[in-house]
């Protein structure tokens, strides 16, 4: 059902954690299966230089959300904002359909992260 990068990720999340003085947090949910992300980002010369997730749900939950912070870590604000549900997918070689709504709430808790960032510098997105 689940590849064996999905596992990995899965059974050793990268940047897992909570940056307490974040310059940007996102926070996503899906009430339907119950999974909750909370995302936090550093931000300097608009790159980011550190991302840390926090998630309650699924396996797939998890491995998303950390593949999704390999993706964006050391990324500009811009690169990181390009990044779909289907880089995620893609670069876990794959997700169970049922499972692909897990890679859509990691890449929208990244953009609201960004998106609070730049509300707090007074910028748009």
């Amino acid at each position: 059902m689940y590849s064996e990068k999905v596992l990995d990720h899965f059974r050793n999340p990268r940047n897992m954690g909570e940056i307490p003085d974040a310059d940007g947090v996102g926070i996503v949910g899906n009430p339907v299966c119950g999974d909750l992300m909370n995302i936090y980002i550093k931000v300097k010369d608009n790159r980011l230089v550190d991302i840390k997730f926090k998630t309650f749900g699924c396996g797939a939950a998890i491995a998303t959300s950390s593949m999704m912070t390999e993706l964006a870590k050391g990324k500009t604000l811009e690169e990181a904002l390009k990044i779909t549900r289907g880089d995620v997918a893609s670069n876990l070689e794959g997700l169970p359909p049922v499972k692909m709504h897990c890679s859509n709430l990691a890449t929208d808790g990244l953009h609201a992260a960004i998106e609070n960032y730049l509300e707090k510098k007074g910028r748009k997105k």
